[in-house]
């Protein structure tokens, strides 16, 4: 007897000019954490749109409960008990938790159109207790926290009886605090026979809460493995179809002359007397907990928030930085944390976005000169090994971590002197990751100063030559690449003294 909750198998869809997925398999147990993982453009996403009804399918078979399906619509999807969570929620920010969890199906009054809206929040009050969310139902989104707009989602996927929840990169932006609170709550619904596919590139996650994993590649299905059968080192290897001889390929270069200098930078209720700088030929961490006010810095450096107090220096010299522009004029770039709401315009072209911080460069007499600013989209993809079918290609259509790549590649042609990166490898696979750090480091290399924030300490401590770690709106302390550990680093960042013993042990 098949007792498999899910079943795809031979699934293969086309976009123009794209294979996105070639023979596609996956199946899911009742009460199974599934993991999906592969490279970015390896097809995750695709397959998992498919089966949330987003996106049909050209060839290929799937079963729910045993029994074949042809899934036409999102809707259909839910009817079927299948629901997704994507990396962006489908959340109406102005509208109450409970409204969004039922909205276009909230319980009405019976032989009326109107709304039962006690029966709407005491149901909502049941599945916020299910999910173990302590919650007013009537508040609106917006004044949520993410982590607690992602229990909402899976509350919204309950209310549907889904059996199926799918998660796409869940612990993006969590603390890990936060993510534990979320594996707690996927443990408990395992119990109740819920199998859930968890799409992750922190491959950490996968052995922390994954039963299976299944790898893909370009598009194709690899392997499936237990978990308990399988290690990093094979995974990675299947994933990006080589060996990674070294995860954080560092190098030791020459300090080089003051790039960044900052003095006394304060923004009210954001940060207070903040004060470092940054050589030519190093890259510095800037870390702490979510909300000590890392990005904050970065953006009134970048001069896309106002300052109060405070001087920025590039080169030496002081600089007035009031706008982006003025900062791309002095030699800042600023690869942000929200690389699609900030980074990129996703409805222009790959080769848009590439020459849009420095028209200059493509143009002539006032206009732009479409062969030259081809080629200088063409040498970026070559160069960063960007998967597209043209740099014609919608930079919405393209996979996040190619998405990234694009938003380097704009930073690339401004030759800027200082690169601030804002958590440049969240939602990266791992291969990718690796791209990107040895960027940094042929960046340090021409002379250019990286400053790096990111919440992952193991890059951090990986990739850094001197760290930065921030406590509640100031530097808590500086740390070189000799003293650090990541026990230094919490306990600078959550404001906690070291005892002699501490010192000691490391």
């Amino acid at each position: 007897m098949n007792n498999l909750l899910l079943e795809m198998r031979g699934i293969v869809k086309r976009f123009p000019g794209v294979l996105a997925v070639n023979g596609g398999k996956l199946e899911l147990r009742p009460g199974e954490v599934h993991c999906l993982v592969g490279e970015n453009g390896a097809g995750k996403s695709t397959l998992m749109k498919i089966l949330a009804g987003a996106i049909p399918l050209d060839e290929g078979d799937i079963r729910i409960n045993g029994e074949a399906v042809e899934i036409t619509s999102p809707s259909h999807a839910q009817q079927l008990g299948v629901a997704m969570i994507y990396q962006e929620f489908n959340l109406n920010p102005y509208m109450s938790v409970a409204e969004n969890i039922y909205l276009g199906r909230p319980p009405r009054w019976k032989h009326t159109p109107l709304v039962d809206w006690p029966r709407l929040y005491r149901e909502t009050e049941e599945l916020l207790a299910r999910v173990r969310l302590n919650l007013d139902g009537r508040k609106a989104v917006q004044e949520c926290s993410i982590a607690q707009q992602q229990m909402i989602e899976i509350a919204k996927a309950l209310s549907v009886d889904a059996r199926i929840l799918v998660m796409d990169e869940p612990s993006a932006t969590l603390t890990d605090h936060e993510l534990n609170a979320l594996f707690d709550l996927i443990r408990h619904l395992k119990t109740q026979g819920i199998g859930t596919i968890y799409i992750s590139h922190r491959l950490e996650e996968i052995f922390a809460i994954g039963d299976r994993v299944t790898v893909m590649r370009d598009g194709q299905y690899v392997a499936t493995h237990e978990t308990t059968d399988v290690d990093r080192e094979q995974i990675i290897h299947e994933m990006v179809g080589r060996d990674l001889t070294e995860e954080f390929p560092k190098i030791t270069w020459p300090v080089g002359p003051e790039r960044l200098r900052v003095e006394k930078l304060s923004c009210r209720e954001a940060f207070n007397d903040v004060s470092f700088m940054v050589h030519g030929g190093e890259i510095v961490g800037l870390t702490g907990l979510v909300g000590a006010g890392r990005t904050e810095v970065a953006r009134a450096i970048f001069g896309a928030d106002p300052l109060d107090e405070g001087q920025v220096y590039v080169d030496g010299e002081a600089v007035s930085v009031r706008s982006p522009r003025e900062a791309i004029r002095q030699g800042i770039a600023l690869l942000t944390e929200d690389r699609k709401g900030q980074g990129l315009v996703l409805d222009m072209s790959l080769r848009h976005n590439t020459t849009l911080a420095r028209l200059k460069g493509v143009a002539r007499g006032g206009l732009i000169r479409q062969r030259r600013e081809n080629t200088v989209a063409e040498e970026y993809v070559r160069e960063l090994r960007i998967r597209t079918p043209s740099v014609e290609q919608i930079t919405r259509n393209l996979s996040g971590g190619n998405q990234q790549k694009v938003v380097l590649a704009k930073w690339l042609f401004t030759e800027s002197r200082v690169l601030i990166f804002d958590e440049p490898t969240r939602g990266v696979d791992v291969g990718a990751k690796v791209e990107i750090y040895r960027l940094m480091n042929t960046l340090i290399e021409r002379g250019a100063a990286v400053l790096m924030i990111s919440s992952e300490l193991p890059e951090i401590l990986g990739m850094c030559d001197r760290i930065l770690v921030m406590h509640e709106g100031r530097l808590a302390g500086e740390l070189s690449r000799e003293e650090a550990t990541q026990k230094r680093i919490m306990q600078l960042a959550t404001g906690t003294q070291m005892t002699a013993i501490d010192l000691a042990a490391t």
